[in-house]
């Protein structure tokens, strides 16, 4: 594994308040690092949730309180320009709460559009290590045992022609037989920062890359097909121990143009939770 062929040193570079801009914002220029490997003019869905799952964690108060699910909804196309992020909390409490966070791109004439929107419920821990179950064993082989790349295996190792395109190509990935489906179980972390001169936690790091579950789980000739999710869904039984995700996805395609990818996901103690995603399923012509 060679990190030095990644290009780019982090995904987002923070930016000062803009001259007549709203300063209840965050502000960040994205690097080229965070692009889709559908189009070069648009972000891959990892990155923002990445710094939507950032958003949430500074604005929350240190009180004991795990995120226990999250839904990330990708609103519109987010753009290379100008991201602002902002983070609320509709619903306090002392044992569950509500935390949420918008991320608005610049338009050309100035203005900031919503883009992408983070919901995520968090709960208070307790002890219930009496009754703990887990449905699914951990993966056979961790991340350090495997093979570590840079991206997705090229070509001529059967895998996509994108895996080394735009965000794709800023992760480190390790493969083993999948669980689900005919597709390989993928351990994934980003391979750089999130945000320049910051470390990231590992709840930021499993969200920038759990956008890909949908790419994991796929046996779709991406020349033939595209599959873009527009939203992502996650539930943790337990907070990540480390910045590496293990997904075990398969991606089920009805008749009518739409379809849904399931993943299991891992620490790299354990089984983690579960994911869900919702594809538009198009032809390429």
């Amino acid at each position: 594994m060679d990190l030095s062929e990644v290009p780019y040193s982090c995904y987002y570079e923070p930016l000062s308040t803009p001259e007549g801009s709203d300063p209840g914002y965050e502000y960040f220029q994205p690097t080229m690092a965070t692009a889709s490997v559908w189009s070069q003019d648009m972000q891959h869905g990892g990155p923002p949730s990445g710094l939507l799952m950032r958003a949430m964690q500074r604005a929350v108060p240190d009180d004991g309180q795990q995120f226990a699910r999250v839904t990330n909804e990708i609103i519109g196309q987010v753009g290379l320009g100008v991201n602002r992020v902002r983070a609320t909390i509709p619903r306090p409490g002392k044992r569950i709460s509500m935390v949420q966070a918008d991320l608005e791109t610049q338009l050309p004439d100035g203005r900031f559009r919503l883009a992408a929107r983070a919901v995520a419920w968090r709960m208070l821990e307790a002890d219930s290590a009496p009754v703990v179950h887990s449905p699914l064993e951990p993966l056979p082989a961790g991340p350090d045992e495997l093979r570590r790349i840079v991206g997705f295996p090229t070509e001529d190792e059967g895998a996509v022609p994108w895996g080394k395109v735009g965000f794709i190509g800023t992760t480190v990935t390790a493969r083993q037989p999948g669980r689900n489906g005919a597709t390989p179980a993928v351990w994934i972390r980003p391979a750089i920062p999130l945000v320049a001169g910051e470390q990231m936690t590992n709840l930021e790091s499993i969200f920038t890359v759990l956008d890909v579950a949908n790419g994991v789980g796929t046996r779709l000739n991406p020349l033939e097909w595209s599959w873009m999710n527009m939203d992502t869904t996650a539930h943790l039984t337990a907070p990540p121990t480390s910045p590496w995700l293990g997904i075990d996805a398969d991606l089920a395609i009805g008749a009518r143009g739409y379809g849904a990818t399931f993943a299991d996901l891992y620490d790299v103690t354990g089984f983690l939770g579960r994911s869900a995603q919702t594809d538009l399923i198009v032809a390429q012509r």
